[in-house]
């Protein structure tokens, strides 16, 4: 009798089904799709499979114990390392799929050209029918950046600004240790050290303990009036009324923030009117680009064929870090 796969996606084209059975079939699996539609149809089906691929709690949560490995088809998996419970077998393996990092940077790369071109402001201007060329502007070119994160995104970010000629890129890790895209890495306990020398913060860091609030208050102090703030992380790890203020004092000269708490955000919350802050709602890595559900896939297809042979799997979660 075959093994059991429960697919719970919405972003799969026929050719990602084909790629998913091909792997089921060679890995001795039976593999059962379900769009987001589906979702009464998915719980029963779950009841007979030891493997699910979706990003769904509720779903999670109606798994019985049988259920043998989670792979969530996003890059944040801390909701799940939070609330262990979630997982009725609690020895569940569970993975990420931590590959938005084109993406993520290119989404990076815009709002720096925005910020450092004064697109803000310029907008401004045409919203008010004006025509004021005056606004100096920056470059990534010869600029300096400090990236919070040395991970998928972190390290794609790096590789982008390095191709357009950044003069310095520091990266921030847990371990600090060396890695070929930056000029050099920090352990991030040395973070109060670097913030007053920084030009672009780039925050590219999990949800976990010790993440949550690390841009603090103080710290948002310790940058310089010319720093530019950008997160596509965690909106925990900033504080968000801080940053507010700093932005509306001029204390700080502009943010870029794709993430935030709570999301959505409330329509009366003051983030909305944040001077010189770029707000998008989340999108810098959802799958609507193709090659990211193309990896997606690739690294799930790869992970069951060495869940079914009893190795490691590569996008393993450590809970106790929350990545």
């Amino acid at each position: 009798m075959s093994r059991g796969i429960c697919v719970y996606l919405e972003f799969l084209t026929p050719a990602h089904k084909a790629q998913i059975e091909k792997a089921a079939q060679e890995t001795g699996f039976s593999v059962h799709f379900f769009d987001l539609d589906q979702f009464e149809e998915a719980r029963a089906c779950l009841q007979h499979c030891e493997v699910l691929y979706a990003h769904d709690l509720a779903l999670l949560k109606a798994a019985p114990p049988s259920l043998r490995w989670y792979c969530c088809s996003f890059a944040g998996v801390d909701i799940y390392c939070k609330a262990p419970s979630v997982f009725a077998n609690p020895q569940c393996l569970l993975t990420n799929s931590s590959g938005y990092g084109v993406t993520i940077a290119e989404h990076v790369v815009m709002v720096t050209l925005m910020l450092l071109r004064r697109m803000p402001e310029y907008e401004a201007v045409v919203c008010q029918h004006s025509w004021s060329r005056q606004l100096s502007i920056r470059s990534i070119r010869d600029n300096e950046f400090t990236i919070l994160g040395t991970g998928n995104i972190g390290t794609n970010v790096a590789q982008r600004l390095r191709g357009m000629g950044a003069a310095r890129i520091t990266g921030l890790s847990r371990s600090g240790r060396p890695a070929a895209d930056f000029d050099r890495v920090l352990p991030i306990s040395r973070l109060d050290e670097v913030l007053p020398e920084t030009k672009i913060l780039v925050m590219a860091l999990p949800s976990t303990p010790e993440t949550e609030n690390i841009l603090s208050r103080q710290r948002i102090a310790l940058l310089p009036p010319e720093a530019y703030v950008i997160n596509v992380g965690r909106g925990t790890a900033l504080d968000q009324d801080a940053l507010t203020e700093a932005l509306n004092s001029h204390q700080l000269a502009g943010a870029a923030l794709d993430v935030m708490v709570p999301e959505p955000l409330p329509p009366d919350h003051p983030l909305w009117n944040a001077r010189n802050l770029i707000l998008t709602p989340h999108v810098s890595g959802n799958m609507t680009l193709g090659y990211t559900c193309d990896v997606n896939v690739d690294m799930f297809c790869r992970d069951l064929a060495n869940y079914a042979a009893g190795r490691p799997l590569v996008n393993l979660v450590d809970r106790t870090l929350g990545y």
